[in-house]
Order: structure tokens, then sequence, then C-alpha cells
């Protein structure tokens, strides 16, 4: 099943339906790039010069007519570098008598060397999610303002690209995490859904409108009761969105570690946490009226009193490239408008 296909299904009540987006299985990556340790940045990699994308995926916005000329723009322009073009298959439904290899997003990120994708962050994310366990590099071409992701405008992109292939560019790995919900009472639970996340992973009040009552534990230790709206365990990715607006952490990218940002706690001694990203994250829900899981606001799952989520690292890491000269901390200027009389 394709993974940007969504399987609608009521798992455990006749009226409430759950969205699950399954996510490819952690095959092992067929491809590692050359890379030499960046000399001013931690976790940031330089590639050598003889790096090559010999194979390059491209991508467009989901349900965007409007992707299909840029994307003809670029894949016309790979050619010429003699570079094998490949598109995605909801990209390549938008272009008429599309020229180009068509293949689903799972055999993409078993035959590209370099995934490009134009459209904003949640495309972005979306893919990140799916190439995860093939160690396919992404590149992020944005179609209107620049992203946290996607940094390369349509204006500059040949120009990027075109350093990118002659290997003139900067990587950074980014963390993700596997999370899985455990149903069942009496000590008997089992694991009923799992799922990646690359931004975060959000325990929170449902449609009705009233408090969590959670326990959290770390490692197995038990850290607290909380009431709250609910609790928002983000990656560094996912520290500049929804855990920014509730008051968590601006956390580097280059860091392992995972914030848990309270969203509204009724004591508010609660306050964001940031431990190390080797943590086991349980979160158990005591008492509420239609407590729901959220999985970088893609993959939903309704949960129930003593169902437990657990988070953890995944153990592969998404590769973004920028070009060279990019700064984290310009862009958080730009993005959030410091500076700005």
């Amino acid at each position: 099943m394709p993974a940007a296909q969504e399987l609608w299904f009521n798992e455990r009540r006749t009226n409430e339906w759950v969205t699950l987006i399954p996510h490819p299985l952690p095959l092992s990556p067929e491809r590692i790039g050359v890379s030499m340790r960046h000399p001013h940045a931690h976790n940031i990699t330089t590639a050598a010069m003889s790096v090559a994308f010999p194979t390059v995926a491209l991508i467009g916005k989901y349900k965007t007519p409007e992707v299909a000329e840029p994307v003809m723009r670029l894949a016309r322009f790979l050619e010429t570098r003699g570079v094998k073009v490949l598109l995605d298959r909801l990209t390549a439904a938008h272009i008429q008598n599309c020229p180009y290899e068509v293949l689903l997003l799972e055999d993409l990120g078993r035959e590209a060397d370099l995934a490009i994708v134009i459209g904003g962050d949640g495309t972005m994310l979306n893919i990140a999610r799916t190439f995860a366990p093939y160690d396919v590099a992404l590149v992020g071409i944005n179609q209107g303002r620049l992203g946290f992701l996607t940094d390369i405008s349509l204006d500059t992109m040949f120009e990027t690209i075109t350093a990118i292939l002659d290997g003139q560019f900067v990587t950074e790995e980014r963390m993700l995490f596997e999370s899985e919900v455990w149903s069942g009472s009496n000590g008997a639970q089992e694991r009923v859904f799992e799922v990646l996340a690359f931004n975060d992973v959000v325990v929170a009040k449902g449609f009705k409108g009233g408090l969590v009552d959670i326990e959290v534990r770390i490692d197995g230790q038990f850290i607290y009761n909380q009431r709250s709206d609910g609790l928002i365990v983000a990656t560094p990715t996912g520290s500049t969105a929804y855990a920014l607006s509730s008051g968590g952490p601006i956390v580097h990218p280059s860091l392992s570690v995972m914030t848990l940002v309270p969203v509204s706690p009724h004591t508010l001694s609660n306050r964001p946490i940031v431990i190390s990203a080797n943590s086991v994250v349980e979160i158990v829900v005591c008492s509420a009226d239609d407590p729901r899981a959220h999985f970088d606001s893609h993959s939903h799952f309704d949960l129930r009193e003593d169902d437990r989520v657990v988070v953890r690292r995944y153990p592969h890491q998404i590769k973004l490239l920028h070009p060279v000269g990019h700064s984290y901390y310009a862009m958080l200027r730009e993005k959030l408008h410091w500076n700005r009389d």
C-alpha cells in the first residue's frame, strides 16, 4: 500500500473514525553517502566532491496541479546534467503524457539517491517519514514563503541544484520518533498502532474539551501525573512547531534530545523538560472523556483509559541537504521575524 494513501477505519468504536498512515518497514539502507565532518558544527557534514546523485526523485505537493510546471522544468534541467529522473505517482498525475518513470513512494526510496521535494514543510514531513529507512538525501524547494525544512526558493532552484549536483552542499541529519499505542487491561496490553513522527507526538483532549489526566514515565521511572489540555513530545525539528506555540524552547537540530512540553497545564509548576534522545517516554491515560494521540498532526488515534503511548528515537535519521552557507539562525530570524521594527 502506498505510504501516502490513507486507510480509514473504525478500530474500536461505532461512530468515531481514526486515520492510519502506514509507514514503510525498516529496511536496511542500500546506499551510504560519503561525507566528512563539517569544521564548524556538530552532526553537520559536508559532502566530498566525489559524491554523485545519478538518480533523482521529484515529488510535488499533493493535490496541487500547479506543481507540474516547476517539476517539469526541473526534470528537463536534471536531464541535461545526465541525471536519471523519477517521479512519484501522485505528482505524475498532474503531468499530461509524463515522459519519466513513475513509481510509488516506497519504490522511489529504494531507487533514488536524492529526492527533491517541491512544496512546503508539510509535504517534506510526509516524504521524510516515508524515506527514513532508505538513506535518501532530501532537498526542499518551497513554492511560496521559505519554510523551516524547505529552504530553497523557486527563483534560486537551478543555481542551488547545480551546486548540489557538483557536491557543494551541507548535510544536516535529523532524528525521528517511532511511536506505539498499547491497549488492554489487567496487565495484558498489546500493541494496536505504530507510526513514525518527524515533528512531534501529542496526547491531548478531544472534541468534548475536558482536561486529560495522564501519567508520564521516562525510561520506566515515574515523573509526574499531569492534568492539562495535553502533552507534546517533540524532536528538535518539532521544537519550532506546536511545541513552540505552547511555550517550549527552540532546540537546535544538531542536538540529540527530545522535549516534553505541557499544553495549558492545570498546575503552573508543570514546565517543559529536555531529555536525552535515547530515552523512552511513556504516557499513560489515567482519565479523560475522549483523549486522542496525534502524530505530526498527520496520523491520529482515539485513546481510552489505561492506554499507553510509547515514544522513542527511530534508528534511522533524515538527511537534509542545504546550500553552502546555510545558517539555522538566519532561518530563525527570517521565519520568526527577529530584529524587525
